[in-house]
């Protein structure tokens, strides 16, 4: 029974994790096709269109950080690198994270092309049980405008004095 539970909550959490991949990807596609059909307003003479080739660029390390299994009441850290791999200088204009359980914090200075940048992200396991994936999306001079990273893991709870039978002895 245990065991049936345990892969009900896997496979919802999976689906979940499918239908959230599935959002922002059309997201990112309505972004870029709005941007390429938005009429300019009446009352503007004129509006320049911004090379995308001319703006910064993120190259993250890597974007997925798996922090394994850890302890309910834990905080994990961990910091996303990236290199400006665009023409221009990388302003991050805001980062934010899915839920009040992650902080997250930036280069808050331009990054210049070819130097690099960081999204330090802690995410704080208290009160929080099971599999765990806390996005932080970031907004900068980029195209697309929005990026995302994100945590995952396994936050276990303290089940030694759930199981046992009885009073319990401290």
């Amino acid at each position: 029974m245990l065991i049936a539970g345990s892969l009900f909550v896997s496979s919802c959490e999976s689906k979940n994790n499918e239908k959230i991949a599935e959002l922002e990807q059309k997201i990112s596609e309505l972004e870029q096709t709005q941007s390429s059909q938005t009429a300019p307003p009446s009352n503007v003479q004129s509006v320049a269109k911004i090379d995308a080739s001319t703006l910064g660029k993120f190259d993250f390390k890597e974007t997925e950080f798996d922090f394994g299994t850890i302890d309910q009441g834990k905080v994990v850290e961990h910091e996303f690198k990236f290199t400006n791999n665009g023409q221009s200088p990388l302003v991050i204009s805001n980062v934010q994270a899915s839920c009040g359980c992650t902080t997250p914090a930036w280069s808050k200075t331009p990054v210049k092309p070819g130097e690099d940048g960081f999204i330090k992200v802690k995410f704080n396991s208290a009160n929080k049980s099971g599999a765990q994936s806390p996005t932080v999306t970031i907004t900068a001079n980029t195209s697309p405008s929005i990026t995302r990273v994100k945590l995952k893991g396994t936050v276990n709870t303290n089940s030694t004095a759930s199981n046992a039978v009885g009073p319990v002895k401290r």
